[in-house]
């Protein structure tokens, strides 16, 4: 929670003020979820309502507006409805003259005219899938055996393996022709930006304007292959002139993008850290709103943290609970103990038996409750735009070593160790190239399968790692993985 004379620094979308001037993140994520689940789940409304620590005691009311939606897809899209509209009733835009409401974004002028500077790569497009990994780059028959191999070990879901192997027999698909994909947060580590630019698609980069990252930016755009739009204010060098900040500057950047070329896909890779996460992602949805209204033909594409509550397969349920049953004599010996001695809380098996569907809670309390906010909204924006009949893509994916989750000596920790519980840590390269291929996919075959529930969207071709499969409900795996992945993490 910020200082008050922090606060009234603050511009563009904000959290409300309360009664002494201050922001409170924890009373507007409290209330959101609440208000999600009011529709169809009143006992956990009120719950949520009266949790009197949010920052320790919000997993249990986030996992419950994934199980509150289970009973029926309707439940589910109420779910998502009453929790957008929550969060855009209560974010403020605040400004020069004060603060007014969200729905301001819809119509406000532009406070500044970005023009386009195009740039075009000087490499050929890359004519083949080749997937980075462990020093190597896997084609062909290399690739579809990495992927056999993930799906054996319960890292990729299979539906994962045969989208990826999907784009890998049409080549052609890759410079996805006639479509200009908007990158928000174009300097991301799990962003599709490079690998985008070698296959030669067009990419419209937005972020921050830092000339240091459109260097990183505008040089990605010229090893590439592709064709890359930038949005500069005045006629300066491009790393100089370049970016917007999306939390105060909404109308320019949708008046900037409502006039690119081709058919657009609306990319929302954007992340910071704490109360700034949730504010970004209010203002990219108030962005998606605004560009949907002046391009009907807007596509939308996301990617969902694997760290995350997810209703999963009975297939994933039955590969777990198998894995339980399997482990090593030594496993289950230690195990025992460690139970006992933490009354219960360490090393719990991962779903019962026969669940359809299982839910797998990787929620990480260190991430804490904004971050699963943020992601919250991604959701339920994604979950909303399909029953509207738009294409999205929003694949889980992998739990991977970047610099935000690296910086944290706790998960640093618990990702060294993860191997030991059936997790496999992903480097970016890997991640992003992976990811990208799967927005190939969607882009390619209107979003992927339609599914009855929304929640069989979500888990449909996800890379969680093996969070799904794991044998271990993963938080109760989490501090052990953190102690033996120590001084790897250290390393």
């Amino acid at each position: 929670m910020s200082s008050p004379d922090a606060d009234q620094q603050q511009r563009g979308v904000v959290f409300p003020a309360g009664p002494e001037g201050r922001r409170s993140t924890a009373a507007v994520g409290r209330a959101v979820i609440a208000d999600a689940l009011r529709p169809v789940d009143p006992p956990g409304a009120l719950a949520a309502e009266q949790e009197t620590n949010w920052r320790a005691g919000y997993l249990a009311h986030v996992r419950r507006t994934v199980e509150a939606g289970l009973p029926s897809p309707e439940a589910a899209r109420q779910i998502a409805t009453a929790g957008l509209d929550s969060l855009r009733a209560r974010l403020r835009v605040a400004g020069p003259e004060g603060e007014t409401g969200l729905a301001v974004l819809g119509t406000a002028p532009a406070g500044r005219a970005l023009t386009t500077r195009e740039l075009r790569g000087e490499a050929e497009p890359e004519r083949e899938l080749s997937l980075p990994y462990r020093g190597q780059r896997l084609r062909g028959d290399a690739l579809h055996r990495r992927l056999a191999a993930w799906v054996d070990s319960g890292v990729i879901e299979p539906s994962c393996a045969a989208a990826v192997r999907t784009v890998a027999d049409h080549p052609e698909w890759l410079a996805l022709p006639d479509t200009t994909v908007v990158v928000l947060g174009a300097g991301a580590e799990m962003g599709p930006l490079p690998a985008l630019l070698r296959w030669g698609a067009r990419v419209a980069a937005v972020d921050l304007p830092r000339p240091a990252l459109w260097q990183r930016v505008l040089e990605t755009g010229r090893r590439g292959a592709g064709t890359l739009l930038v949005p500069v204010a005045g006629d300066g060098a491009p790393e100089r002139t370049a970016g917007a900040d999306l939390v105060t500057e909404v109308p320019a950047v949708a008046e900037w993008l409502s006039g690119l070329p081709g058919t657009p896909v609306l990319g929302n890779y954007v992340y910071a850290d704490g109360a700034t996460n949730v504010r970004v992602s209010v203002a990219v949805d108030a962005l998606t709103l605004r560009l949907a209204a002046d391009r009907p033909d807007l596509s939308l594409a996301f990617l969902a943290t694997p760290t995350d509550v997810f209703a999963v397969p009975r297939e994933a349920v039955d590969f777990s609970v198998a894995a339980y049953a399997a482990r090593s004599r030594t496993a289950k010996l230690l195990g025992r103990p460690l139970r006992t001695v933490s009354a219960g809380r360490l090393l719990q098996r991962g779903y019962l038996p026969g669940a359809d569907p299982g839910i797998n809670d990787s929620l990480v309390p260190q991430q804490g409750p904004n971050y699963a906010l943020a992601k919250r909204l991604q959701r339920w924006r994604a979950t909303v735009a399909r029953a509207a009949g738009a294409t999205v893509s929003m694949n889980v994916a992998p739990p991977t070593r970047t610099r935000s989750v690296v910086k944290n000596r706790a998960l640093a920790a618990a990702y060294a160790g993860a191997h030991r519980f059936g997790v496999e840590v992903f480097e970016p390269a890997t991640s992003n190239v992976l990811m990208a291929a799967l927005l190939v996919h969607d882009l390619h075959t209107g979003g992927g399968p339609r599914h009855r529930h929304p929640w069989q969207d979500e888990a449909y071709a996800a890379a969680h790692g093996g969070l799904w499969r794991s044998p271990y409900a993963p938080r109760s795996a989490l501090g052990l993985a953190a102690v033996l992945g120590l001084g790897a993490a250290r390393g």
